[in-house]
């Protein structure tokens, strides 16, 4: 094959010795064309006349059935299969027997492989592995342009190469453009046929044996585990012990292939049998499978823990990411995240949005439809993703991109202006904080200071726990870099959506409302009071603001502010330094206090109000479900009147109050928040620019009143409303 003879050439002698060695009397081959149809490219015992003019389109025929499942067809009369679809151009009149195999190439039918005979039988499994094998050969073959020119393949669809626009989610604003690199992409098999059966199987059985030492590495030891969840973790276990994948992977090695060609072989019959799948669980666990490959093959090629080397301007592609997996990738290069998954508040994105880092999510297909090193552009402006952009778009979005540029300068000139309302109104821009890479950039963003410095993100990306030194030098930190700005440090949001993998904890339901947060901190009262003591001795004297997450009632609070108290006097008897001012505050996340306020605002020095969760569970409607998500708009009556009652309950009592979730750092929402009589939010980095121009350009009182008559409708939304409101006003949002 590797000769010079013409392409077809090549083919007919393929399909001949295929049908040889199969005992066929019909050989063919089938290719994809760029648009979806199956076309016959060579044959064996049908009709020569019949190649580059018989075509299925997609779905048609038992090639369209082999097409869509994705794996072997197995028939003993043809003809009398449903999806039969006659073609008089090819004589096949006299043939009963089937066997179609898919070649597969990245989990993508590239095209179909064909034999048949007069008789009825159905072909033995020996058979069937033979045919699958040669059909992995050939699918490689003809990637690599060994079988046909690029000339000819140039409307085979070997790999995708048109322009593609996929629509998703934005869950990081911004706009990039680079190129593809897929986030633990696998090592690509050099040989595919072994010429040493025991070598390849040594080489395999050893590569697993390491693998599964690492996995169990992970989970051993005292508090010991990394990864992004227990549950994860143990499931990697589960299925790297897996004596059926053990033995998928063996047997492909007994058939001839070497080990590289084994898992690539295995993971294509993965993805094209549970790829499609709707079932949630079984989609996880190919992700889980997918993952596990990738490994293997590094293990096989020896650098299974080599850091990856980005390319200038890369745009990362996943199907999902955890907080620790995007945080290991140099963020000098990474411009962009690109996700078939996710939600505005996944891990992934909240970090994305504290590193300004471009995030489209809820891409469906997109691992399927984009090969490494493809230009792509990340439009986290209107949530869409261009894979291999066309010129005139490319083009479009430097252009977007440059005025980007120029409203960062403008907002860059604004920095040190006081955020004041035309009518004189004060507000007190505050920035979200979490990582390390946010203390450098607080002085470059305006903000007054940190309003929410989440504690967990030190948590989440430890291999351990945290001691209580590591979290005293983080909070010491934390509070040099403010510089004498305010800081007001959540304890422990975990639980829910953010378990990790030290913590042991049982399966809940509904883990959105189970043992979460301060819950959890009041349950295993020695993880608070450790946290608590690093924050008081991280202060040293100079003052602590400290607020706990999902308060649901009065009695939580008392409990969680007598720790506060007890680990104050705990210092002092030792001769350390209590703050010089302490504030303890509560998150108002959960619907229930909007109606005790009364009791609890008392008891605080101040509130902030969470509207991620609040939102959420005002509408029983989870935010991270994509399905439901999108199902409320926080610029509605119930949430807004919701809001405007704990504002008013706060301003009754001389209680200090904030917002701090994602409407804070939207201008619209903003606004919105503004014209309710709030005066201080908490934002993500990116948000303080555009929201301090916004803040520039608005009369306070105006946008009081013109909200005022929005309460009261009966509208599902008013955010067309108030965006009318605000350009009558000429606020700029």
């Amino acid at each position: 094959m590797a000769g010079t003879i013409p392409a077809q050439a090549k083919l007919s002698a393929v399909v001949r010795t295929i049908a040889g060695s199969m005992v066929a009397e019909v050989c063919s081959i089938y290719l994809r064309r760029a648009n979806g149809e199956m076309e016959l490219f060579a044959t064996e015992g049908l009709d020569p006349g019949a190649v580059h003019v018989t075509r299925m389109r997609p779905g048609e025929g038992l090639i369209g059935e082999i097409m869509r499942q994705g794996r072997p067809l197995n028939l003993s009369d043809a003809p009398s299969h449903p999806a039969f679809s006659y073609r008089p151009e090819t004589g096949e009149d006299p043939f009963h027997a089937f066997l179609g195999v898919p070649l597969l190439r990245g989990g993508r039918t590239i095209g179909v492989l064909v034999v048949q005979n007069r008789t009825s039988r159905v072909y033995s499994d020996d058979d069937i592995e033979d045919l699958q094998i040669i059909a992995m050969v050939l699918a490689e073959m003809v990637a690599a342009g060994d079988l046909l020119s690029r000339e000819e393949l140039k409307d085979v669809e070997i790999a995708p190469r048109r322009s593609e626009r996929l629509k998703g989610a934005r869950l990081a604003d911004g706009l990039a453009f680079g190129v593809a690199v897929l986030h633990e992409a696998p090592v690509a098999a050099g040989r595919l046929l072994s010429d040493d059966v025991p070598a390849e199987e040594h080489r395999l059985s050893t590569a697993i044996d390491g693998l599964q030492a690492q996995i169990d590495a992970m989970l051993e030891g005292h508090e010991g585990i990394v990864g992004p969840s227990y549950d994860v973790l143990e499931t990697y276990r589960m299925l790297a012990h897996s004596r059926s994948w053990n033995h998928s992977l063996l047997d492909a090695v007994h058939s001839g292939l070497t080990a590289e060609a084994a898992v690539e072989r295995v993971r294509s019959e993965h993805r094209a049998g549970i790829g499609q799948a709707r079932d949630p669980y079984l989609r996880e666990r190919l992700h889980d499978l997918e993952d596990l490959n990738d490994r293997l093959l590094r293990h096989l090629n020896g650098d299974g823990e080599k850091a990856r080397v980005l390319p200038e301007n890369a745009i990362l592609v996943a199907r999902n990411l955890g907080p620790a997996e995007l945080l290991e990738y140099d963020r000098t290069r990474l411009k962009g995240l690109l996700l078939e998954e996710g939600s505005s508040a996944s891990h992934a994105a909240i970090v994305a949005r504290a590193m300004d880092i471009p995030c489209v999510g809820r891409l469906a297909g997109l691992r399927d439809r984009v090969n490494e090193g493809d230009p792509v552009i990340v439009d986290a402006e209107t949530g869409e993703a261009y894979l291999r952009p066309r010129p005139d778009v490319v083009a479009a979005v430097t252009a977007r991109i440059g005025v980007r540029a120029e409203r960062r300068a403008e907002f860059a000139r604004l920095r040190g202006t006081p955020a004041y309302t035309l009518d004189g109104a004060k507000i007190t821009l505050l920035m979200n904080a979490g990582l390390a890479v946010d203390l450098d950039i607080l002085p470059e963003t305006g903000a007054e200071g940190i309003g929410l410095f989440r504690t967990e993100f030190q948590f989440m990306v430890s291999e351990d726990m945290p001691r209580r030194t590591a979290q005293t030098e983080l909070y010491a930190k934390v509070v040099e870099a403010a510089d004498g700005r305010p800081v007001i440090f959540r304890t422990l949001d975990l639980g829910g959506d953010k378990v990790l993998p030290y913590l042991q904890a049982e399966r809940e339901d509904n883990p959105a409302l189970g043992w979460r947060a301060v819950r959890m901190g009041l349950d295993r009262p020695a993880l608070l009071r450790t946290q608590l003591r690093a924050l008081i001795a991280a202060v040293a004297g100079r003052p602590l603001s400290v607020m706990f997450p999902l308060v649901a009632s009065v009695e939580e609070f008392r409990a969680a502010r007598a720790l506060v108290d007890r680990e104050i006097a705990w210092a002092m008897r030792r001769g350390r330094p209590a703050p010089s001012r302490l504030e303890v505050g509560a998150m108002i996340e959960a619907p229930s206090l909007i109606w005790h306020l009364d009791a609890l605002l008392p008891m605080t020095d101040f509130v902030s109000v969470g509207t991620n969760d609040l939102m959420q569970y005002l509408f029983a409607a989870d935010r991270g479900n994509p399905r439901v998500s999108e199902r409320y708009d926080p610029l509605s009556p119930p949430a807004l009147r919701a809001l405007r009652a704990i504002r008013e309950a706060c301003a009754e009592s001389g209680t200090p109050v904030s917002v701090c979730g994602e409407m804070a750092g939207r201008p619209l929402e903003a606004f919105a928040l503004i014209g309710l009589g709030f005066d201080r939010l908490s934002m993500p980095p990116t948000g303080v620019g555009p929201v301090k121009k916004m803040v520039l350009s608005c009369d306070r009182g105006a946008a009081a009143r013109g909200l005022a008559g929005l309460l009261n409708s009966s509208s599902g939304s008013v955010r067309g409303e108030i965006e009318a409101l605000a350009r009558k006003l000429a606020v700029a949002v």
